[in-house]
C-alpha cells in the first residue's frame, strides 16, 4: 500500500513537471530562457520546451506600448513655469537587452522620458513650445531613442499633450498679442498715408508742368462745388487763372 502511494505521487509530479516544461507564446511575445543563470536564446513564438529547475523564461511583449508621461514643471529659456505632458510611443526590438541591459524597461523608460521632457523644452522658449510643437516632439524622440538603444528598446514617436500656463501669463500673452495686432495696424496705415501722399506729391508734378492742366482741375472742383445748394461758400479766384482769362480777350 505504502508503495502504491509513493509511486502514485512520484507519477504525478512527473506528470506535473511535464505539464509546465510546456509554454506557449503567442505571436507578439517572445522568451528570453536562462539555463542555470546565464542567458541561452530567444525563443517563440508558438510551443517551447523549457526543463522545470534548470531553465526559466521571461516574457516579453513586441507590441508597441503607449507610455503617458506624467505632468512635468518646466522652466523655459525664458523663465517662464509651465505644465508639461506627453505620450510615448515605443516596442521592444531586442528582448535580449531589454531584459538583461535594464530591471525594468517600462520604468526606465518612463523616468527617462521624464527627464529628457524636462531637458529639451528647458532649452526653447514659450512660444518656440506653442508654436514649434512638432519640431519639439521629433527632437524628444530622437534623445530618447539614442538613449534607449542600448536597451534594446526603439522609441517610434513622442507627442506633447499639452502645454499649461498659469492665468497670469495667459493675460500677459493676450496683452501681447493686442499690443502686436494694434502695431501691426498702424504700420498699415502708415504705409496707406505714405502711399497717398507718393501719389498726391506726383499728381502735383504733373499739374505744376501743365499750366493749363492746373486751371482745369481749378474750374473742375468749382462745379463740383456748385452742386451743393445748401449753402454758400466763398471760393477765391487765384490770379493765375485771372491771367489766363485775360490773356484769351481780343
Amino acid at each position: 500500500m505504502g508503495f502504491e502511494l509513493s509511486f502514485s505521487f512520484v507519477a504525478v509530479l512527473l506528470i506535473a513537471l511535464l505539464v509546465s516544461a510546456f509554454r506557449i507564446l503567442r505571436e507578439y511575445e517572445r522568451g528570453v530562457v536562462f539555463m542555470l543563470g546565464r542567458f541561452w536564446r530567444v525563443k517563440g513564438p508558438g510551443l517551447i520546451i523549457i526543463i522545470p529547475g534548470i531553465q526559466q523564461m521571461v516574457r516579453v511583449d513586441l507590441r508597441t506600448i503607449v507610455l503617458d508621461v506624467p505632468t512635468q514643471d518646466v522652466i523655459s529659456r525664458d523663465n517662464v513655469s509651465v505644465k508639461v505632458n506627453a505620450v510615448v510611443y515605443f516596442r521592444v526590438l531586442d528582448p535580449q537587452k531589454a531584459i538583461i541591459q535594464v530591471e525594468d524597461y517600462l520604468k526606465a523608460t518612463s523616468q527617462l522620458a521624464q527627464t529628457t521632457l524636462r531637458a529639451v523644452l528647458g532649452k526653447h522658449e514659450l512660444d518656440e513650445m506653442l508654436a514649434e510643437r512638432e519640431r519639439l516632439n521629433v527632437d524628444i524622440q530622437h534623445v530618447l531613442d539614442a538613449q534607449t538603444d542600448a536597451w534594446g528598446i526603439k522609441v517610434a514617436n513622442v507627442e506633447i499633450k499639452h502645454v499649461d500656463l498659469d492665468e497670469s501669463m495667459i493675460r500677459a500673452i493676450a496683452k501681447q498679442a493686442e499690443a502686436e495686432r494694434e502695431r501691426r495696424a498702424k504700420i498699415i496705415h502708415a504705409e496707406g498715408e505714405l502711399q497717398a501722399a507718393e501719389k498726391l506729391m506726383q499728381a502735383a508734378e504733373i499739374l505744376g508742368r501743365q499750366s493749363g492742366a492746373m486751371q482745369l482741375r481749378y474750374m473742375q472742383t468749382l462745379s463740383n462745388i456748385a452742386g451743393d445748394k445748401s449753402s454758400t461758400i466763398v471760393f477765391p479766384l487765384p490770379i493765375e487763372l485771372l491771367q489766363g482769362v485775360k490773356g484769351n480777350k481780343p
